[in-house]
């Protein structure tokens, strides 16, 4: 989805987001693997479009680990909620079953958006770019 000013082309933040585009030319994908499939996810060293290198240092996305718990944390205090007002149970057994499952379900989405998260908006000096979202010169 491309929004056109000035005659130049621009990348709008939350498609590239949702779609786990490069941060800086919201063109490549991170991700060379699909969120949910039988293989691991794998993240690409680089984008194939402006060459960023995605961490920035050796144990960059160990932040990622703690935004990922961040956001697990806070699904399953929700789902906690969710359950006490739509069953009303007081069954410790139903909140840990629907938790872990819900928990296993959501932990490749965790994985992806937490390092899709720390990269366009957790990381000092990388900002989009539209200049390197041009086509390349071939």
């Amino acid at each position: 989805m491309a929004v056109v000013e000035n005659k130049e082309t621009r990348y709008a933040v939350w498609p590239a987001f949702v779609h786990a585009r490069c941060p800086r030319c919201r063109r490549a994908e991170m991700f060379s693997t699909p969120m949910y499939s039988f293989k691991s996810q794998v993240m690409k060293k680089t984008c194939e479009h402006c060459g960023l290198t995605y961490e920035r240092e050796p144990g960059y996305f160990y932040v990622a680990m703690l935004l990922s718990y961040a956001m697990f944390v806070a699904e399953m205090v929700t789902l906690a909620i969710a359950i006490h007002v739509l069953t009303g149970s007081n069954n410790p057994w139903v909140y840990v079953g629907v938790i872990i499952l819900v928990g296993v379900l959501l932990s490749p989405f965790n994985f992806r958006y937490s390092r899709v998260i720390l990269l366009y908006w957790l990381t000092p000096g990388l900002h989009y770019q539209p200049e390197m979202s041009k086509d390349k010169a071939e």
